[in-house]
């Protein structure tokens, strides 16, 4: 996970709706199955949906009246500690 990325898109939920990128993870998912994608690939769209799942996880923490950046460190501190774990 990118906090840049998570970030970004973030603001894109901020600026537009949370549907979007629901949306788009089910299609990134999809693409998943397909046979013939090689393991770079795949790892690519994994990071694009970790990261995707990551901004809508700090959308509600937003919504349930946390500031952006205090929501932003709270959810990368949790990704770090289940890391270390």
């Amino acid at each position: 996970m990118k906090l840049p990325v998570i970030k970004h898109l973030t603001q894109f939920i901020e600026d537009n709706d949370a549907d979007y990128l629901l949306e788009t993870i089910e299609v990134l998912e999809n693409l998943c199955e397909v046979p013939s994608l090689k393991d770079e690939e795949l790892e690519v769209l994994g990071e694009l949906i970790s990261n995707m799942y990551g901004a809508l996880e700090v959308n509600k923490m937003i919504k349930a009246g946390k500031d952006k950046k205090t929501s932003l460190n709270d959810f990368m501190k949790r990704v770090l500690s289940s890391i270390d774990q």
